[in-house]
C-alpha cells in the first residue's frame, strides 16, 4: 500500500495495516446463512483485537485514519466484512462519543468483543437523507420514554442487540430541532422487526416498527433535542470511510483488471498493448489516487482536532464513491464477457459498489451539503 508512505500517517497505521493484512487468511468464509457469516466475521475481528480501532477503550479516541485504513483493507477483500466492521462503529460511535461512562459499559464491550451486534436507526421511509423529516417521536412515559414510529434501511436489523435509534422528542413536527438519540434493546417491549429487507449485494437489512416501545430513564444518549447534532457528528466521522470503502472495492477491481488485460489477447497483441486500454488503465488508476488524498486528507483533518468536518468528509464521500462506480463499470467492461459472469470478482464488486453511493448521504445530498458549507466560507 503505497500511500502509507503520506505524511497522513503515522507508524502506528503502518503497524495496524500490516497486521491486519498479515490476519486477512484468518478471516472466516461466507456461508449461506448471512446473519451467521456476520455474527462469525464479527466474533473474528473482536477476537483479533482490530474492532477497537472503531470500538475503542474509556480513555481512547477513535481515530479517522485508522478506521478508514481498516475499511479500505477489508473491502479490497471482503465487502461483508467491511459491513460488519463498519457497523460495528457506526452503530456505537453516538455512544463512545456522548454516552455516560454508565452507558458505554453497558454497550461497547460486547459489541467491541464482537459478541454482539450494533445498529444505528436513522433513516426512515420519508426521511433517508432528509433527516429534517424524522417522524418517529419518543414521549416521558414515567421515569422513562415511549417510542413510536417506524425506522427502515437499517443495518443489522434483526440481529443487532441494541439500536442507537433517533426520535422527536420536541414540539416540532419537522424540521432539526428536537431530535434525540436513545440506546433501544433489541428485546425492549414494543420493538418488532417488519421486514427484512433483501439488497442486490446481501446485507442483513431491515424495517424496525416501534410501537409503545419502552425504555427507561438511562437510553436517552446526551440532552434532550441534541440528537441532530449527535447523528451529524457521528456522520462527519464515518463518511469518510464510506469513501474508503468505495477506495478498497476499486483497488481490487483494477488489480483484477490489471491481470485481465496482461493476459488477454485481441487483434495479435496483449489487450494492454491497446491504447484505448491504456486510456481507461490511466483514468482508473488516476481516479484511485485522488480518492485516497481526499478520504485520508478528511480523516487526519478529524484526528488532528477538527471539531467538524462536513466539508471535507462529504468532499470524500462523493469523490470516491462515483470514482469507484466508474472505476468497476470501467473493469466489467475490459473483461468482457467475463465481467458480466454471475459470481466472476467484477461482477460481485459492480453489486457491492452501488449502495456506497446512498447510503449514509447520497451523492447528491453530498453536493448540497458541500455547496452549502462553500456559501458559509
Amino acid at each position: 500500500m503505497d500511500h502509507l508512505a503520506w505524511p497522513f500517517f503515522e507508524e502506528r497505521h503502518r503497524a495496524l495495516a500490516a497486521a491486519l493484512e498479515t490476519w486477512l487468511p484468518n478471516l472466516p468464509p461466507d456461508r449461506d446463512d448471512l446473519d451467521e457469516t456476520c455474527r462469525r466475521i464479527a466474533r473474528a475481528l473482536g477476537e483479533a483485537g482490530f474492532l477497537r480501532q472503531a470500538v475503542p477503550e474509556d480513555g481512547q479516541t477513535i481515530s479517522a485514519r485508522s478506521v478508514c485504513l481498516v475499511r479500505e483493507i477489508l473491502a479490497r477483500r471482503n465487502a461483508l466484512a467491511d459491513f460488519v466492521f463498519a457497523m460495528q462503529g457506526l452503530g456505537t460511535a453516538t455512544v463512545t462519543l456522548f454516552g455516560t461512562a454508565a452507558q458505554r459499559s453497558r454497550i461497547l464491550p460486547g459489541v467491541r468483543r464482537g459478541t454482539s451486534l450494533a445498529a444505528f436507526a436513522l433513516s426512515e421511509s420519508n426521511a433517508g437523507s432528509d433527516v429534517a423529516a424524522l417522524a418517529t417521536r419518543a414521549r416521558r412515559d414515567g421515569d422513562g420514554w415511549r417510542l413510536d414510529g417506524s425506522k427502515t434501511w437499517i443495518s443489522n436489523g434483526g440481529i443487532a442487540g441494541h439500536y442507537v435509534t433517533f426520535a422527536r422528542t420536541g414540539d416540532e413536527a419537522t424540521g432539526t430541532r428536537g431530535i434525540s438519540a436513545f440506546i433501544v434493546p433489541a428485546d425492549a417491549p414494543g420493538l418488532s422487526i417488519a421486514e427484512r429487507i433483501e439488497v442486490m449485494a446481501p446485507h442483513p437489512l431491515a424495517t424496525l416498527v416501534f410501537d409503545g416501545c419502552r425504555v427507561g430513564p438511562d437510553a436517552l444518549v446526551g440532552a434532550p433535542g441534541e440528537g441532530f447534532k449527535l447523528a451529524m457528528t457521528t456522520l462527519d466521522l464515518f463518511r469518510p470511510s464510506v469513501g474508503a470503502a468505495a477506495l478498497g472495492l476499486a483497488r481490487h477491481a483494477y488489480a483484477e483488471a490489471l491481470a485481465h488485460i496482461r493476459t488477454r489477447r485481441m487483434f495479435g497483441a496483449a489487450m494492454a498493448e491497446l491504447p484505448l486500454v491504456q486510456e481507461k488503465l490511466a483514468d482508473m488508476a488516476t481516479s484511485i489516487e485522488a480518492s485516497a488524498l481526499l478520504i485520508y486528507r478528511a480523516a487526519w483533518a478529524r484526528d488532528s482536532g477538527a471539531e467538524r468536518i462536513t466539508r471535507e468528509a462529504a468532499m470524500a464521500k462523493l469523490f470516491a464513491t462515483e470514482a469507484a462506480q466508474r472505476v468497476i463499470d470501467d473493469a466489467v467492461q475490459l473483461s468482457g464477457g467475463l465481467g458480466v459472469k454471475r459470481g466472476s470478482a467484477v461482477e460481485a464488486l459492480y453489486r457491492e459498489i452501488r449502495a456506497l453511493r446512498i447510503y449514509e448521504g447520497a451523492s447528491e445530498v453530498q453536493k448540497l451539503v458541500i455547496a452549502r458549507q462553500e456559501l458559509l466560507r
